[in-house]
């Protein structure tokens, strides 16, 4: 794969841009292509097409690093990458460390494929037109955490694009102490099949592989630190680049939340776009060229923050609903008024409690533990996918969720709608049987049939629990922009076992819902 790779990269890359720029170059503004072993951190060589401007004098141009994302060559951005050249950007764009036609180990964005960024950089300064005091780093998916962090560590970064990236890599990956099985296998998977893996990530795949998941998980934490954006956003503060974050609110591998609180930490120029659809969903098709809402605003902020022409478009916090309609507010903040339901005891033969304005206190209900129900969140990579691109949203007929291992609280019909907006709060009491005890939390949108479409959801794993002790719990699910139908009500469903994460709930184990005095249960819900 090694010997292969940059002949396949360079091939693809003259393949889809060098037609077009041959024949610009002659009339008006084009680019040229060149396919370059660039230096890295270390002496380790990149694969990078480079795309430099023509016909539009000799510069400097400002310059566009984009790193490839997780498993996936130096073509990933050619197609958008000769759009920015042609509009006179320097452009390149590399495989990552570990990955393709590029040396070393993949580090899981570790300090060189970090410092890689810096040495592309340093490489433009010195045999491109570029102009390194007005240089943007940009990329999708491991592209994104890694640029990221670069704008962080490098002054010469004036401007940051991340598509679908992280900037709590623990967070994204273990949400509440619960492993998203799925994803971490899908990366584990890819990484072996499209890369060399580094120590870090042969330390953790192996502990993953051989059932060892509390040492993967410390070996984890230990490096997720110095790997996420939000340990260094004071740095990024004092350097100040204008960071531009666009993500999906299915995402499956990094769920949108942690961006919010990114991003509310930002005190330069800053940028949120959220919509439906699964991981780089969005904006994949950008990549390659193809019309794209994500690329469309981000284009623009580049330009704007690295030649100071063009406007700013809209506002700083863009959420699209699953609709298709778009609602711009000033800050994450301002997106949704939290409004409180409280949780009583689920009666009657449904079993199910409701989600009322007064507070309801006194109250358990027991359930079995280990047990699925017909509540879950899907598939990794295709449920969020199907809802992003087709409408299609995971479903469930609430009244076939099996109580006797399931929560179930519904809210009062919205006669004239509404639009969730933000990220909704549980607060419970639970007095697990077991030390630990995986807990599921969706919140859907249920008609008069009691069909429901997932809103949102949120695992939260309960870990060192004394068995019969009761566990206050406090914790946001995923955010999201959810337009209820008139008609329709909210429905709150708690269980323990999700294919997509790796559950600590023992079958034969049992867990209690509660609301005791002082300490009401509650769901808040916000509303825009």
């Amino acid at each position: 794969m090694r010997r292969l790779a940059p002949v396949v990269a360079a091939v693809l890359a003259f393949t889809v841009v060098t037609p077009i720029a041959e024949t610009q170059a002659q009339t008006a503004a084009g680019f040229s292509t060149a396919y370059q072993r660039i230096p890295g951190d270390g002496g380790s060589q990149l694969g990078a097409v480079v795309l430099t401007p023509t016909g539009q004098g000799e510069g400097p141009f400002p310059l566009v690093v984009m790193p490839s994302s997780w498993g996936v060559p130096n073509v990933e951005y050619v197609g958008q990458g000769a759009k920015l050249a042609t509009a006179g950007f320097q452009v390149i764009s590399y495989s990552s460390r570990g990955f393709w036609d590029s040396g070393g180990g993949i580090d899981i964005a570790g300090p060189p494929t970090v410092a890689d960024v810096s040495k592309v950089i340093d490489w433009a300064d010195e045999y491109t037109p570029a102009d390194t005091d007005r240089v943007a780093a940009v990329g999708i998916s491991y592209g994104a955490g890694v640029s990221l962090l670069a704008g962080a560590r490098d002054d010469r970064i004036k401007a940051v694009g991340a598509l679908s990236g992280w900037a709590d890599l623990i967070g994204s990956l273990n949400p509440n102490d619960s492993v998203a099985l799925q994803a971490v296998a899908g990366l584990l998977a890819l990484g072996n099949v499209t890369g060399r893996p580094g120590p870090e990530m042969r330390s953790l795949q192996t502990k993953f592989l051989t059932g060892d998941y509390d040492g993967a998980i410390a070996d984890a934490r230990q490096l997720s630190p110095v790997r996420s954006a939000a340990t260094v956003v004071d740095e990024t503060n004092r350097n100040r680049p204008a960071v531009f974050l666009a993500s999906a609110f299915e995402d499956s591998i990094f769920p949108p939340t942690q961006y919010t609180d990114f991003f509310t930490r930002l005190t330069g120029p800053k940028r949120l776009l959220l919509a439906h659809g699964d991981h780089a969903t969005p904006e994949a098709t950008g990549g390659i060229g193809l019309p794209n809402e994500t690329w469309d605003k981000l284009v623009p902020w580049l330009r704007q923050h690295l030649t100071g022409t063009g406007g700013d478009d809209g506002a700083a916090v863009q959420v699209k609903d699953q609709r298709g309609v778009w609602r711009g507010y000033p800050n994450w903040a301002a997106v949704g008024e939290q409004r409180t339901s409280y949780l009583s005891k689920p009666v009657g033969l449904s079993r199910t409690g409701g989600l009322q304005g007064q507070a309801s206190t006194g109250w358990s209900n027991r359930i079995g533990a280990g047990v699925p129900t017909r509540a879950d969140s899907g598939v990794a990579l295709v449920s969020g996918a199907l809802q992003g691109l087709l409408s299609i949203p995971t479903g469930v007929a609430t009244p076939l969720v099996d109580r006797s291992f399931a929560g179930v609280w519904a809210g009062p019909v919205y006669q004239q709608g509404a639009v969730v907006n933000g990220a909704p709060r549980l607060h419970v009491t639970v007095t697990p049987s077991a030390r630990d005890t995986s807990l599921f939390a969706y919140l859907y949108d249920v008609d008069a049939l009691g069909v429901g479409s997932l809103v949102t959801h949120k695992p939260y794993t309960v870990r060192g629990a004394t068995p019969g002790k009761a566990v206050p719990l406090d914790f946001r699910l995923e955010a999201t922009s959810w337009q209820v139908a008139a008609g329709h009500r909210l429905v709150l469903v708690v269980d323990t076992v999700d294919p997509r994460y790796l559950g600590r709930s023992a079958l034969g184990s049992s867990v209690s819902f509660s609301s005791p005095a002082g300490d009401p249960a509650w769901l808040s819900v916000p509303i825009a």
